[in-house]
């Protein structure tokens, strides 16, 4: 499964996004990427592999800002590539998204986009997310990113886990949440958005999590929920006491039994990611066959 991290606060934003993909690093992925805001400008860097090879491109790349989001992909439409991997961006490229989760009707909502002139550059469906987004702030200028998301999530048909960012509303994260799980992180004068409590463990233990449907707000200022219907939700904040090993565990006794459990789930995962759902094309380049060695 894969592994969102979103941050505002007065910490080194980059900092707190890789050391939480880190702390995920336990849920699998084959591609990782980060997106700050500083200002005006949005910076993403991605990579193929592992966290390792992210660190090596953010070497390259001087990478500061106040907000952002941080993603591990296992892929599950479209390759385990650079360019497949999260964050997705709009066609403006001033507005980022990053989702756990399947959307099932993203052709559909692809070649609808599409029509009315929306560029695709990756194989995923997340990035019909990014442009469904960007199509009602279009249809209604000056629209906030959380209204923008708010239309966009009745059209999503299947599981998600997102968060979004854009140039145009500095220091705000808008997350939302249908099947896999999202938690909001509670520090002092900083908060937290990500796909599991280890992420942000280190951080903070005062967190809650959305429930199916609704919909947070982080700003610098707080943090604002709303279901479906757009009505505000109050929610009770947990005081987490597990260390971050018996979080990783995720309730089970030991890793052992809880990988017995999981093998299910992985085997699902792995076969998603290697079959394009557009060309029905199976994709094994890890394994380094050539096609004479298949015909051999």
């Amino acid at each position: 499964m894969c592994g969102i991290v979103g941050y505002i606060g007065h910490k080194k934003v980059s900092t707190v996004l890789l050391d939480g993909l880190r702390r995920l690093e336990y849920r699998g992925y084959d591609s990782a990427g980060i997106a700050v805001i500083n200002g005006g400008s949005i910076q993403v860097v991605r990579s193929a592999g592992k966290l390792r090879d992210l660190e090596e491109s953010l070497r390259l790349t001087n990478l500061e800002g106040t907000f952002g989001v941080g993603h591990t992909r296992w892929a599950t439409h479209g390759r385990p590539t650079e360019e497949n991997a999260h964050p997705h961006r709009d066609c403006t490229g001033s507005l980022v998204v990053v989702h756990n989760g399947i959307i099932e009707n993203y052709k559909d909502l692809k070649r609808e986009l599409s029509a009315v002139g929306h560029q695709f550059k990756t194989e995923t469906d997340t990035e019909v997310i990014a442009h469904l987004i960007e199509e009602n702030r279009k249809k209604t200028p000056g629209l906030a990113l959380e209204e923008g998301v708010r239309r966009a999530v009745p059209r999503l048909q299947g599981s998600y886990a997102f968060a979004a960012i854009s140039t145009q509303d500095p220091q705000k994260i808008v997350a939302a949440r249908n099947g896999p799980p999202l938690v909001i992180g509670l520090g002092k004068d900083e908060y937290f958005v990500a796909s599991d409590i280890p992420a942000i463990l280190h951080h903070t233990r005062d967190v809650f999590f959305l429930d199916d449907r609704e919909m947070a707000v982080v700003t610098d200022g707080g943090v604002v929920i709303t279901n479906a219907d757009g009505h505000t939700v109050k929610k009770s904040v947990q005081r987490i006491t597990w260390d971050p090993i018996m979080a990783e565990k995720a309730g089970f006794k030991h890793f052992m039994l809880k990988e017995i459990y999981e093998q299910p789930r992985a085997i699902r995962d792995t076969l998603l990611g290697r079959v394009s759902q557009e060309s029905g094309r199976i994709f094994l380049d890890e394994m380094e066959i050539s096609d004479q060695e298949f015909r051999d």
